[in-house]
């Protein structure tokens, strides 16, 4: 993506990555149940519509950035990898733990050889890693990898414990991060997948039996809303601006 159109790092972005987190894992287990795509059925449209998001931002012209193109992006690609998660763990039946070390593996390759921001910008410490095919396909693999962790923690700890464990791990690692010289690369990463796993409980937490029950019809548009919200009006730091429309 164009610089101009991608986020920052900060406290904005955190909080709406994990509100992207948690809609888009609610996201996925609506289109695959309430929509009744299954685990694998949803994969194809979703790769097509991540697919005309990017070729859209790649063709635009506009010298005015926006985010929406990052953000529709992230969303599109945490539904898929929620599913591609319960496809693997759910519908194939493989161990977790194999699921997650083997995850983790191909995520730590993966961001092994990242530059360190976005574009042609120097690294900064507000800078995100440069947002190429590596970069999606990143956030993919943490989507999916947090999916598997969540669920299997879930099982261990109860679906409250792990919701409020991990969101307060993540709240750690963005202050922590924030310290120290590697936040745009590796402990970048390691925060997105701990994100991705915090969504997964949280998600289904608000929807599920064992927490509030709202019900997918409820907390898939509740948090999709509460997302837009957040990037509507908390405002960008001023030396981006980009606007969500």
């Amino acid at each position: 993506m164009k610089t101009i159109n991608v986020p920052t790092l900060g406290a904005r972005y955190w909080t709406s990555l994990c509100l992207a987190s948690v809609f888009g894992a609610n996201m996925g287990d609506f289109a695959a149940h309430n929509l009744h795509l299954g685990h694998a059925s949803g994969l194809p449209p979703l790769a097509a519509l991540l697919g005309i998001i990017l070729l859209k931002e790649w063709r635009s012209r506009s010298q005015v950035g926006t985010e929406l193109y990052y953000w529709l992006a992230i969303v599109t690609m945490r539904t898929a990898a929620t599913n591609l998660g319960d496809l693997a763990t759910h519908d194939f039946h493989l161990d977790y733990l194999w699921v997650i070390a083997g995850l983790a593996l191909l995520l730590a390759l993966n961001v092994s050889r990242d530059p360190l921001a976005t574009g042609t910008r120097d690294a900064g410490a507000h800078d995100l890693p440069a947002t190429n095919a590596r970069y999606w396909g990143s956030m993919l693999i943490a989507g999916t990898l947090g999916t598997a962790a969540g669920d299997f923690a879930a099982d261990g700890l109860g679906l409250a414990v792990a919701s409020l464990f991990f969101s307060a791990l993540v709240l750690a690692l963005v202050a922590f991060g924030n310290r120290i010289p590697l936040h745009a690369t590796i402990f970048y990463w390691v925060t997105i997948a701990f994100v991705r796993t915090a969504g997964t409980n949280v998600g289904d937490l608000l929807a599920g039996h064992e927490g509030l029950h709202l019900g997918l019809l409820v907390s898939t548009p509740l948090t999709g809303a509460l997302l837009y919200l957040v990037l509507q009006f908390w405002k960008p730091q001023p030396a981006m601006r980009p606007s969500l429309a």
